[in-house]
């Protein structure tokens, strides 16, 4: 299944953010996470900054994905991100508010080391998440760094402690390419089949 993209905006404040008819689908997770490689590694391009570096991205950044069917990709600064002025803080606290409380967004993707499970700040998400009713993919990141033999036992885990999922989980590595497949295929027939227009708040 191949896909293309682009850039369309960088947003700082939510006059920035651009209008378009297509569904969202945004992708959260802790800073770090690998939203940047997993998003190059859907694509096939080198379209997000990736870095070591905790909280290199600053804006919310909107990728038009030429997918079946097409759709929007958008990519949050990560939480728990490096230290920032108060006044930047403040200036991402309220962009990401308004729009999360917008219409806009079909669904989330929220990425989760697949080494360490849930911590404090994915539960914090995922309660804000659910408080606005918005649907849920989880995504596990960075599978390559679990051996084989360990896999299905965190895995399982994880199930047991319980997490919120309307569609997935998907377990990925973006250095191998594994499980894009199905996180690819599992996304474009929820987009088709699955996505609800959401009232906004």
């Amino acid at each position: 299944m191949l896909w293309r993209a682009q850039l369309i905006a960088c947003a700082y404040r939510y006059d920035q953010v651009p209008p378009h008819h297509l569904p969202e689908v945004v992708m959260v997770g802790r800073s770090n996470v690998g939203k940047s490689s997993l998003i190059n590694a859907m694509i096939g391009q080198r379209l997000a900054k990736v870095s070591k570096t905790p909280g290199k991205t600053r804006s919310v950044n909107f990728f038009e994905v030429q997918g079946d069917p097409p759709f929007v990709l958008v990519d949050l600064p990560g939480y728990g991100f490096a230290a920032r002025s108060g006044g930047e803080l403040e200036l991402w606290r309220r962009l990401i508010e308004r729009y999360f409380r917008s219409s806009r967004v079909s669904l989330v993707l929220q990425l989760v080391d697949f080494r360490h499970g849930f911590l404090k700040n994915d539960r914090q998400m995922e309660e804000y998440l659910a408080g606005l009713q918005i649907p849920v993919g989880v995504v596990f990141t960075k599978l390559d760094k679990v051996s084989g033999s360990r896999r299905k036992s965190a895995l399982d885990a994880y199930v047991k402690e319980g997490f919120r999922c309307s569609i997935g989980p998907f377990l990925v590595s973006s250095e191998t390419k594994e499980g894009l497949g199905d996180l690819k295929s599992g996304l474009s027939l929820w987009l088709k089949e699955g996505s609800v227009p959401r009232e906004g708040l």
